[in-house]
C-alpha cells in the first residue's frame, strides 16, 4: 500500500464499516444475547487487529453541586482475533454474549447499549451502537411485584455513583418507590437496591419515615428518619411467589415505622 493510501486509511477515507444486528434486543441479567456482525471493507485493504464489543450504560455523579453524566463499561467481550479485510470484502461474524448479573435494568431514562468496535492499526476505529432492553429476571420481578402488591409505586430509577456499593461498577442502580396504600402517611419513600447473588437476591432498603410532630421534624433535620436495612431473600422463598414475599416485606418495613 502506498504512503498516500495509508494516509487515506488512517483518516477514515474509504475505510471499513461495521453494522451489528441483534437477534432480539430484550434480555435479562444472567441470560445471553446473540446476533450477527456485518463488516464491510472499504476502498482499501485494512488489517483488523481484533473485534470487540462493550456493554455500556450511563450514571450520575454529583460534582460541585451539579449532577454530571458519565459512561460506564459493564462488560467487554473479545469477539475475534485479527485478519486482513480486503477492499470491498464483506464478512459476517456471529456472536453470543453473556449479560452479567449486575447489569442495570433499562428502565425509565436508563440507557443500556452494546458498542461494537474494530481495532484497525493506524486508522479511525469504526464503531456501531445498539440499544438493548434489559428487563428484570424472575427474582427481581418477584420482589417488584411484591412491592406493587403492598401499594408502592415506582417513581424513579437512576444509576448513581457509589463505588463502595457498586463492587466492580462505579455505580448502583437505585429504585425509588412511594407508598400509595398500606404505608401511605407513614413513609415518604422507600429506596431499594437489588443485588443478585446466584439463586438468592440481596436487598438494601432505605426506609424514609414521614416526620410527625416536633420529634419527627427534629429526626428529619438530623437525618435520623431513615433506616437502612440489608436483607437476603433465598431463592426458595422467591419461588413461592410475590404474595409470600409481600408479607415478609410488610412485616419488616412495619418494624421501622
Amino acid at each position: 500500500m502506498s504512503i498516500f493510501k495509508k494516509v487515506l486509511a488512517s483518516v477514515g477515507i474509504g475505510s471499513a464499516k461495521v453494522d451489528t444486528r441483534l437477534d432480539h434486543p430484550r434480555v435479562s441479567p444472567g441470560e445471553t444475547i446473540s446476533g450477527v456482525m456485518h463488516i464491510q471493507g472499504g476502498q482499501l485493504d485494512q488489517q483488523i487487529e481484533s473485534i470487540y464489543m462493550y456493554l455500556k450504560t450511563e450514571y450520575l455523579k454529583e460534582e460541585n453541586d451539579k449532577k454530571m453524566t458519565y459512561t460506564a463499561e459493564i462488560a467487554k467481550y473479545h469477539i475475534t482475533d485479527g485478519f486482513l479485510l480486503r477492499a470491498g470484502e464483506g464478512r459476517e461474524v456471529t456472536f453470543t454474549l453473556g449479560i452479567p448479573e449486575n447489569a442495570p435494568l433499562s428502565l425509565q431514562n436508563t440507557p443500556v447499549w452494546l458498542e461494537t468496535g474494530l481495532d484497525i492499526d493506524m486508522a479511525i476505529d469504526p464503531r456501531d451502537r445498539d440499544q438493548i432492553d434489559i428487563v428484570a429476571g424472575p427474582n427481581v420481578a418477584t420482589v417488584m411485584e411484591a412491592l406493587n402488591e403492598l401499594g408502592f409505586r415506582l417513581r424513579e430509577v437512576s444509576n448513581d455513583y457509589s463505588p463502595n456499593l457498586g463492587g466492580q461498577l462505579p455505580f448502583v442502580q437505585e429504585f425509588e418507590y412511594v407508598p400509595t396504600t398500606n404505608f401511605h402517611g407513614a413513609l415518604d419513600e422507600l429506596e431499594v437496591l437489588y443485588f443478585p447473588r446466584g439463586d438468592d437476591l440481596e436487598l438494601f432498603l432505605q426506609i424514609d419515615r414521614r416526620a410527625r410532630g416536633f420529634k419527627g421534624r427534629l429526626e428529619e433535620q438530623l437525618g435520623l428518619d431513615e433506616s437502612l436495612i440489608r436483607l437476603t431473600i433465598p431463592g426458595s422463598e422467591l419461588r413461592r411467589g410475590s404474595t409470600i414475599v409481600a408479607g415478609q416485606l410488610h412485616d419488616l418495613i412495619s418494624r421501622y415505622i
